[in-house]
Formats: structure tokens, C-alpha cells, sequence
């Protein structure tokens, strides 16, 4: 969509635009800043312009990751209000998005996710634009991401599942940054398709929501998916784990000066289920065979 004249054009042509342009891995937030703000904020706002100007309806991908840090992560370790599900849950119109100090430039991604979310609200507000957003929580499955010097460039690191993946296929240890104690929920793709489907078939009840889509069953710590991960690999490749299958290693050494990280993401499911009628079916060990075999 990058200074593309055929844009405004195509949208035109269009009866709905779906947007899923974005550098969206976790370690281009801080290497590169500058291109994580454009290509979420800058390279999005003619498309949602043109929308707008030609009366077209837009669904746009955002992300969890505008929530930012839990309420409750701001709390001492043992304090019994982290037991809260208020403090923890992650609500489309209620929940605070709370980010790290500006030098942790990790947070670029969330921030421009959330500035681009609220000028399409503001377009809806102000000029009508029909549009939903989406945010989905750590969409995985077969195909993801990339190996590096197998399916893309010989540097880089993938996301978890992709980045768990290549350590798998090589024999390497599974590294753990800052001990994998950061917690996610992963929904199965075939899950998440059938969800965007329902937004697109039904237009009167996705209009003007955001959406969370998730699925809070499948919550464990990274070192958990790990420990899953090397369980099923092992199940499915007919290999022995290694002896020592995870290493610890540190943000700083693993992604670089300036990384930050959200302790706990939870998606509150109510909205959409209510909306469109869609849960997540697929249990993560299930989808983690699917996806590694």
C-alpha cells in the first residue's frame, strides 16, 4: 500500500477494504522504530482516508498489543488483587492502554496501532466511516512467520511460535527471554478466519466495534508453550528433546536496548460472542500438533 496511485482507485472499485499491512514483529519494534510508526500509522492513513472520501466500508488489523501493560502488573507480586479478573482482562471499550516510558521504543508498535485505531473511530464519529477493527491475541498455526535462511532473510527473530519452531527444526535450545514468564493465550488460525468471516458477512453487527480476537482457554507462560512445544515436536518428529531443551537469556541480549514487555494478555470474549456469536474452539496442544507436524 506503500505509495501505491492504485489505491484510491482500487478502493473505489471495492465494496469493503481489509487492511493487514504492518511490520508486526516483536523484534522490529526497537531496531527499527522509525519503519514500525510509519508503516502502522502513516502508511494506514490514506487508506483509511479513502474509505471515508468514497464511503466504503473498512475492516482494519490492529492488535492487542494497544492494551499495553495489565493494571495488575503495576501491583506487588502477592498482592490479592491480582487475583482480579478486572485487573487482568483485557475489554475492547473499557480497558486502559497503558504503555512503557518512551525510551523503551518496544512500545512504537503499540503506540501507532492505537493512534490509527482512534483516528477510525474519529472518522466514524465525524464522517460516517463504517469500519471494524480487529484486535487480534497471538494468532498461530501453520505457515507463520518465517525460518530464517530457510523461508526468509538469514538474520532475523520471528515471533514465538515461529521462533520456538526454528530452534526445534535446527536442535537448538529453546531461548527464553527473561525467563518466560510473560503470559499469552494463542487462538488457532482456522479459528480466527471464522471469526473475520462473520464480521464480513454481517455488516449491521460489525460495524463500529472493536473486537477482540482470542482464545483465553489457551493461556500459559512462554516457558509453558516451551515446555509444549518441545513435548509435541518430540511426539510428532520421532526426536528425543535435548538434554538441556530451554536457555534463559535477557531483553536486552535477545531483541536489544530499549525492549519493554506486557506481562499478561487475556481477551474478554463478551463482545463478540455477543455481536457475531464466535468462541474459539481449537485446545492449544491440539493446534500446536496440527501446526508442527
Amino acid at each position: 500500500i506503500k505509495n501505491d496511485s492504485r489505491l484510491e482507485g482500487l478502493i473505489k472499485m471495492a465494496d469493503l477494504t481489509i487492511n493487514l499491512a504492518a511490520i508486526c514483529t516483536p523484534a522490529d519494534y526497537n531496531t527499527r522504530p522509525l519503519d514500525t510508526i510509519y508503516s502502522n500509522f502513516i502508511d494506514a492513513l490514506p487508506v483509511v482516508k479513502y474509505c471515508s472520501e468514497n464511503s466504503k466500508r473498512l475492516i482494519h488489523f490492529s492488535t492487542c498489543e494497544v492494551y499495553g501493560k495489565t493494571i495488575g502488573s503495576f501491583l506487588p507480586k502477592d498482592h490479592p488483587l491480582r487475583k482480579e479478573a478486572e485487573f487482568y482482562v483485557l475489554t475492547e471499550d473499557e480497558s486502559p492502554c497503558i504503555f512503557g516510558p518512551i525510551v523503551k521504543q518496544r512500545w512504537s508498535y503499540a503506540c501507532a496501532k492505537q493512534l490509527i485505531e482512534r483516528l477510525i473511530f474519529a472518522e466514524g464519529a465525524e464522517n460516517d466511516l463504517e469500519f471494524t477493527i480487529v484486535r487480534p491475541f497471538n494468532w498461530i498455526g501453520p505457515r507463520m512467520d518465517f525460518i530464517p535462511g530457510v523461508d526468509g532473510p538469514s538474520e532475523g527473530v520471528p515471533r514465538v511460535l515461529a521462533c520456538f519452531s526454528n530452534n526445534l527444526l535446527r536442535r537448538e535450545p529453546l531461548k527464553l527471554v527473561d525467563g518466560g514468564e510473560s503470559q499469552r493465550t494463542f487462538v488457532f488460525i482456522k479459528d480466527a478466519i471464522e471469526a473475520v468471516l462473520l464480521m464480513i458477512e454481517n455488516p449491521a453487527r460489525a460495524n463500529g466495534h472493536i473486537f477482540n480476537v482470542g482464545n483465553p482457554d489457551n493461556e500459559v507462560t512462554v516457558r509453558e508453550l516451551a515446555e509444549m512445544m518441545t513435548e509435541v515436536y518430540a511426539k510428532v518428529s520421532g526426536e528425543l528433546p535435548l538434554e538441556e531443551p530451554v536457555i534463559d537469556v535477557s531483553a536486552e541480549e535477545f531483541y536489544g536496548e530499549g525492549y519493554d514487555d506486557s506481562d499478561k494478555r487475556i481477551p474478554d470474549m463478551t463482545l463478540i460472542n455477543k455481536q457475531l456469536g464466535w468462541n474459539p474452539k481449537t485446545p492449544l496442544k491440539d493446534l500446536l500438533e496440527t501446526t508442527l507436524t
